[in-house]
């Protein structure tokens, strides 16, 4: 039964400093409220820390339009205007979309059903699905999708586009989340959206037909630079979300072989960095060293860094328990390692006096893929299984299928 006098989605349009786009676009979401959404709906203008006419345009726009209002706040921050709309709404769904109007309306509708239906939690709109049709420049989409599998190497994110300006929430899960939210500027959608995900939510995704906007405001390298420490803020964090998945999680289901996967997708992730930072290591140290000292020494420094990272990003070790026996046991895995390339190098020598340093790289590179096979089996077996999550056991498709079905 629906309340008078209140929508059933409330959508907000986050803006600072768009006294050109505001007007139009405004006019242009609430005619397509009025003649082609099936359900009550008002539009929030969150101005947030405009210099220009963008506050006062958007007080005419709700003196004239029914189903608009407008909220001003001070401070800017498209996050912290967002949990502020969001945590005095009475609508039971909560929604967002960018002012210029990127994504097609057609898919708001997709996007907040689940969630009127109760079937999901949170939804949004993705551009990297195989049905999206997008319009954007190249440089934008490499960041994209950069960044999206940064998450996926360093949070385990398995939603598919953190940063789309498509978004929409159950006010009941919202009340809940908000709270546990730091961040009030670009980086709010990711921590959001990673929360919900280790609580046990619903994340349902939507694939939108996008345009990109050639006036965009957003400031890539600044941007980066936030997401960058928000990433690292929230793989550190230990916020309590056992109330939200007792209240509202439901358990994921996972084929073991597609959790081995992710996990060996994040241990070559690791691997790569860690093979790199070495590489450099090496070239550094063998200007002043013989090959095999600097060969060790290299190793070692990028062998704790490894065992902490693989700790943490790979098998999901938290807190500091365990931490120098993990460290011990990474040591003999680097151990293995260190054999396997100081013998490479050995045998390099004896074949060739003076090898060039291109050489030696090269003959060291592989025979750290080879270690590589060698660490992750004790990684997986040793070094963390005392404290690291169990991976599903394998059951027939069959079974699988009956688990999903419930």
């Amino acid at each position: 039964m629906e309340i008078p006098g209140h929508p059933r989605v409330e959508i907000v349009v986050p803006v600072k400093n768009e006294e050109n786009d505001l007007g139009p676009n405004i006019r242009r979401l609430r005619e397509f409220l009025d003649t082609a959404f099936p359900f009550p709906a008002e539009v929030c203008i969150a101005d947030n820390g405009s210099t220009d006419a963008t506050y006062e345009l958007g007080t005419l726009l709700a003196s004239e339009l029914p189903g608009v209002r407008v909220v001003r706040l001070e401070q800017s921050g498209r996050g912290r205007a967002l949990k502020q709309v969001w945590s005095s709404s009475t609508a039971e769904v909560l929604a967002y979309m960018d002012v210029d109007l990127s994504t097609n309306l057609n898919a708001l509708l997709p996007l907040v059903a689940p969630l009127l239906a109760g079937h999901s939690d949170v939804a949004i709109g993705t551009r990297l699905a195989k049905s999206s049709r997008v319009v954007r420049r190249p440089k934008r989409e490499f960041i994209s999708r950069s960044y999206n599998l940064l998450l996926r190497a360093t949070l385990s994110a398995h939603f598919s586009d953190a940063q789309c300006g498509f978004k929409a929430i159950r006010a009941d899960v919202a009340r809940e989340l908000l709270p546990l939210v730091e961040d009030t500027s670009w980086f709010f959608d990711t921590e959001l959206l990673v929360l919900a995900e280790k609580a046990g939510l619903r994340i349902h995704e939507v694939p939108v037909d996008w345009i990109d906007d050639l006036d965009s405001r957003v400031a890539i390298a600044k941007t980066v630079g936030e997401d960058l420490r928000g990433i690292a803020r929230l793989m550190r964090s230990r916020v309590d979300l056992e109330p939200v998945r007792q209240k509202y999680g439901r358990p994921r289901i996972l084929d073991p072989r597609t959790a081995l996967a992710a996990r060996v997708l994040r241990f070559c992730a690791v691997g790569v960095l860690s093979t790199a930072a070495y590489a450099l290591l090496y070239l550094v140290l063998r200007q002043g060293m013989p090959a095999q000292v600097a060969n060790l020494l290299a190793l070692l420094i990028t062998a704790v860094g490894n065992t902490t990272l693989n700790r943490r990003i790979t098998f999901g070790v938290t807190g500091v328990e365990g931490r120098w026996r993990h460290q011990l046991r990474g040591l003999v895995a680097f151990g293995i390692g260190w054999s396997l390339t100081a013998a490479s190098l050995w045998l390099l020598h004896t074949a060739i006096t003076a090898p060039h340093q291109a050489v030696e790289i090269t003959v060291l590179t592989i025979a750290n893929l080879a270690a590589t096979v060698v660490r992750f089996s004790l990684f997986q077996t040793w070094v963390f299984d005392d404290d690291a999550p169990t991976l599903p056991a394998f059951e027939p498709p069959a079974v699988l299928d009956q688990t999903r079905s419930h």
